[in-house]
């Protein structure tokens, strides 16, 4: 419970203190840009059961999986989807931070 609350915690704090540093001029805008990455969890929708607080979600929804983790880097590189990436790379950064946190370390 603990380690879901906080994980939550830091799909909001963590893009703010990015857009904060990085973005300080339009700092808000940016980190409602990245805070709106989190419609990625949509893929979630087609797992079963649609939240498991034990499941890791690196390699498991479509949308978490290393091709596409491959494209979000693509978009950091490119000035007009730099946000939407670097929200997406925050997200899949903190995903994976949960599972090592879970003490997953299976074959991704």
């Amino acid at each position: 419970m603990l380690r879901t609350a906080v994980h939550m915690a830091l799909h909001v704090v963590v893009p703010a203190v990015v857009a904060r540093l990085a973005f300080p001029d339009r700092w808000k805008g940016a980190w409602i840009v990245m805070v709106s990455t989190m419609a990625v969890d949509l893929d979630h929708l087609v797992a079963t059961p649609v939240f498991d607080p034990n499941r890791c979600s690196i390699g498991f929804h479509p949308l978490h999986t290393w091709p596409a983790m491959v494209v979000v880097l693509g978009l950091t590189a490119v000035p007009k989807t730099r946000l939407v990436g670097l929200g997406l790379a925050i997200h899949m950064a903190l995903d994976g931070l949960d599972c090592l946190w879970m003490g997953w370390a299976g074959g991704v």
